[in-house]
């Protein structure tokens, strides 16, 4: 199964490459992972991406756009070429839009809030 997608994903990145132009973009298949390369600057060649290791353990923080610039870009480059990552990204990006979709319709009572923001002072993690 995971052959086969490969197969299909290399064909697309080598469609993406024609149409986009983006020849030091390339991807190769090695076992049932698939490695992708990208330019590090212009005229600099191609180096490999963030390891999705990486990338999972700072996925929260791109998504509230806590993180560098330049993280942010690597991060969104690693995810959009990321055939493990993508549907991970996309899962936790719907998560969040959810949770903010609740909120505005279905608000805390402010009771709740209170108890909410005592308790992050009692644990020193808001301050009064």
């Amino acid at each position: 199964m995971m052959r086969g997608f490969l197969g299909w994903w290399s064909r697309w990145v080598a469609r993406w490459r024609r149409v986009s132009g983006r020849a030091a973009v390339s991807s190769h298949a090695t076992g049932d992972s698939l490695m992708v390369t990208a330019p590090v600057a212009p005229g600099m060649g191609a180096a490999p991406m963030l390891d999705c290791e990486s990338v999972m353990r700072q996925l929260w923080d791109y998504l509230d756009g806590e993180l560098t610039p330049d993280r942010m870009v690597a991060i969104r480059a690693h995810v959009e070429m990321c055939t493990r990552c993508y549907p991970q990204c996309e899962f936790e990006r719907s998560f969040l839009d959810a949770v903010a979709t609740s909120a505005r319709e279905h608000p805390a009572l402010d009771s709740l809030r209170a108890k909410v923001g005592e308790a992050l002072v009692a644990r020193g993690l808001q301050q009064e």
